[in-house]
């Protein structure tokens, strides 16, 4: 049975590529954007198979709505896809409030929107899966990416939670976690030079440079590869809570663990003076 799927930041990058693949498959679409403009490609290909709908997740009330007409429209929901988001740039000390408050709105808080908009309908139906986009950065935290870190880890664990909350109700949690995908024009993506940056502080300029000869000399992954893999997870009966997409952030990620492990296990005294009288 074909499958009703809810995308957000369908316009560009992963999220139009997951879009694609599952109107390739069959699916029916609700695609969302902050311009119907960037959908009119998508309408023209696939019909009634895909519903464009304008949408910022940043707006809970329109969330909601957008959802809802979803819902009406196709009759069900089965697939929900927490793709939007984007990447803020810059030391925790050059950060202003509002880039920072703007990164957990979008990344955070407009992920939480539509999951709590969603949840309602795939309860009743006792079924549904929610993608949720985290990054390797969810999992990793480098010099200059505290916002976007922030936001990251922050869905890891809500997502986390997320999944033994409804799990009762038929319904599964994926986190995706992709390294570098080479979604602008074909170019591996570079985090320094992403048009969210806040403003340089020199004290940081050396920093810069280092970080800057080495970004995005990873390999770029393939978007189209990775929207038929998750095509193929919403079909599995028992889909893995975390798939990191893409190659060369393993053996990273591996070593971050270990070198966690390591300093906890190091720090067992300091742990058990910590925890006073109990412990003796």
């Amino acid at each position: 049975m074909s499958k009703v799927w809810f995308v957000t930041g369908s316009s560009r990058g992963l999220g139009r590529c997951f879009v694609e693949a599952a109107l390739a498959h069959g699916d029916r679409v609700a695609a969302t954007a902050r311009s119907v403009d960037a959908l009119e490609e998508l309408t023209a290909a696939y019909g009634d198979n895909v519903l464009p709908l304008a949408m910022d997740v940043t707006g809970r009330a329109a969330v909601f709505a957008a959802v809802e007409r979803a819902r009406e429209h196709f009759g069900r929901l089965d697939v929900i896809v927490n793709n939007a988001g984007y990447a803020q740039v810059g030391a925790v000390e050059e950060l202003t409030e509002q880039e920072l408050r703007d990164q957990m709105e979008t990344n955070l808080f407009g992920a939480v929107w539509v999951i709590q908009a969603a949840l309602p309908t795939l309860r009743e139906q006792r079924s549904g899966h929610i993608i949720q986009l985290s990054s390797a950065a969810g999992l990793i935290a480098m010099p200059l990416g505290g916002a976007y870190h922030a936001s990251k880890w922050a869905l890891e664990g809500l997502n986390e939670a997320l999944a033994g909350e409804v799990a009762e109700f038929g319904v599964k949690v994926t986190i995706i976690e992709p390294g570098g995908f080479a979604t602008r024009a074909g170019q591996n993506p570079d985090p320094l030079n992403n048009g969210h940056m806040a403003q340089p502080d020199p004290a940081y300029d050396a920093l810069r440079r280092r970080l800057g000869a080495i970004a995005g000399k990873q390999p770029a992954g393939d978007p189209a590869a990775a929207a038929q893999t998750l095509v193929k997870i919403v079909s599995m009966a028992e889909p893995p809570l975390r798939v990191l997409f893409g190659q060369g952030f393993y053996p990273m990620i591996q070593q971050a663990y270990a070198d966690r492990l390591k300093v906890w296990a190091d720090g067992q005294d300091l742990s058990a003076q910590a925890h006073g009288g109990a412990s003796r």
